[in-house]
């Protein structure tokens, strides 16, 4: 019994120590085949995971900010085409580790606040939590800041509060930003670009015990939406150094006053220059950060003056004051628009081109029909006529009928013209009236008789000669006659010489017609 009772418990034993090994072998191939399966899972995961196609861009901010110029530069275009209204773009967006691409869409909208109601085409309750919003400004108008971000951060919160949003989605989105702003930390540039480490590293998940308080003046507006505060054309700096005397000062009080702003309002900045190429790629990589969860690994940049990148949640007060210290004529307490103050109107103007209105073509013929019907009707009277026959009526005393102005144009010689050079021709006129001075009045009237002009004619005496006349006048009067005859051989002479000479070119055209080809 002894004997059989030990063989069936070694049998016993033996069989035991088998199911234990074939139960461990099972357990390892099951938990070897777990770890294909999640390997498999994990790569099958990581495969059809796609960057979403519903994400979207809308760009608010005054005209002439550079908004068109903006997005043209994020597109890799070189020409940007401006519209009107709304405008629609896209910028191709390529995810290199998943070897995917998207079109991130981009709403314009124009500056004009008449187009402000076109908003609900870009930002509605569809697209309200996949949508984040740029604010530009532009460098070359600094003192319009205040004015410009206000009225857009109004806009913005008016066509929120318009949209029938769940309040649990207007809250997440809220909860959202926050948490962005509590959990921000800086990533250095220590780490593999290539690593997959980078793109799980905004994915890990923090308790809410751990979240750090939001630093002061933070997030005091918060409209659940990711916004982006783009500062424009920042080259123009050396210009308002030259034009307008700014100081580093300046730029340091217009820095500090933007900062607070977006950190009241819970936003990122950058300071861009597309002529420049400052800072461009760096906002088109924060931008698929933001909305895509790509990664973005470069710091806060606050040294340079022109390219300023400030992340949201990294910016804070304290680090705000660091700028007091350069600010020696202006403080941070002063009203911005005190400091920044816009140049005089004159400026503005002169490089403002004046607006020409055309005239109707009709009523323009019209004026100038007048014009030639009034001037064919009365007759201009040369000064130097009038002057001449004035002058001469003082030293003649009073005129007869037959005096200058009235019987002189009918004896002067053809030839003798007021477009004489030198005025000669008025000469001519008045010495030829003081010459062909008639004895008597009309058709041989007595002495005395009235002249047609109302005056009475100059005394007679009986023998016929004037009364008035001299020796001195009949001096005067033979030398008038001289004069009038070397006038008149100058003119003949100067139209013989015009003659020739006319001849001559006449001549001369002719003989180049009439050569040969030969001679030619």
């Amino acid at each position: 019994m002894d004997s059989v009772t030990q063989t069936m418990t070694t049998t016993t034993g033996s069989n035991a120590l088998t199911s234990s090994f074939t139960t461990k072998k099972k357990d390892a191939a099951a938990d070897k085949e777990n770890l294909w399966s999640a390997i498999l899972n994990e790569v099958q995961t990581q495969g059809s995971t796609k960057l979403p196609s519903n994400k979207s861009v809308l760009v608010l901010g005054d005209n002439a900010t550079g908004k068109t110029t903006l997005i043209a530069k994020l597109q890799g275009v070189e020409d940007p085409k401006k519209g009107s209204g709304l405008e629609y773009a896209y910028i191709d967006v390529k995810d290199e580790y998943r070897d995917d691409m998207t079109r991130l869409s981009v709403w314009v909208l124009d500056g004009d606040p008449g187009h402000t109601n076109l908003l609900h085409y870009a930002l509605n309750e569809t697209n309200y939590a996949h949508t984040l919003v740029i604010l530009t400004v532009s460098m070359t108008q600094p003192w319009g800041w205040l004015e410009q971000l206000n009225q857009w951060i109004k806009v913005l919160a008016q066509h929120i509060e318009s949209l029938q949003l769940d309040p649990k989605e207007k809250e997440a989105a809220r909860q959202r930003l926050a948490t962005t702003w509590q959990s921000y930390c800086e990533v250095g540039d220590d780490l593999d670009p290539g690593s997959p480490v980078k793109r799980t590293m905004h994915n890990n998940s923090i308790d809410e015990d751990d979240l750090l308080p939001l630093t002061e003046d933070a997030l005091i507006t918060n409209l659940g939406l990711d916004i982006v505060v783009v500062v424009t054309k920042t080259d123009y700096m050396t210009t308002l150094e030259k034009e307008y005397e700014y100081r580093d000062e300046h730029f340091d009080f217009i820095q500090q006053w933007i900062r607070n702003f977006c950190l009241r309002h819970g936003t990122s900045l950058f300071y861009t220059s597309v002529k420049e190429d400052k800072n461009c790629d760096l906002l088109y990589k924060y931008l698929t950060h933001r909305i895509y969860g790509l990664p973005f690994r470069t710091p806060a940049l606050v040294v340079e003056k022109d390219a300023v990148l400030i992340p949201a949640g990294w910016d804070s007060l304290k680090k705000i004051s660091i700028l007091y210290e350069n600010m020696h004529a202006v403080k941070a307490e002063n009203h911005y628009t005190d400091i920044i103050k816009a140049p005089p109107t004159r400026k503005a103007v002169s490089n403002r081109e004046t607006e020409v209105q055309t005239e109707d073509e009709q009523a323009f013929l019209a004026r100038q029909q007048e014009i030639l019907k009034q001037g064919g009707q009365v007759r201009g009277e040369s000064p130097l006529r009038s002057q001449g026959a004035s002058a001469g009526g003082n030293k003649a005393g009073p005129r007869t009928p037959g005096s200058a102005g009235q019987s002189s144009p009918k004896k002067i010689d053809p030839k003798l013209t007021p477009a004489t050079p030198g005025g000669e021709g008025v000469l001519a006129n008045f010495f030829n009236s003081l010459l062909h001075k008639k004895s008597g009045g009309p058709a041989g009237g007595p002495a005395g008789a009235a002249s047609p002009g109302g005056g009475m004619g100059t005394p007679r005496t009986s023998n016929g000669t004037d009364a008035l006349m001299t020796a001195e006048k009949l001096a005067v009067r033979s030398d008038a006659a001289a004069e009038l005859d070397r006038l008149a051989r100058s003119v003949k002479k100067d139209i013989d010489l015009s003659q020739i000479k006319r001849k001559k070119s006449d001549v001369l055209t002719t003989n180049r017609f009439n050569t040969t080809p030969q001679n030619l």
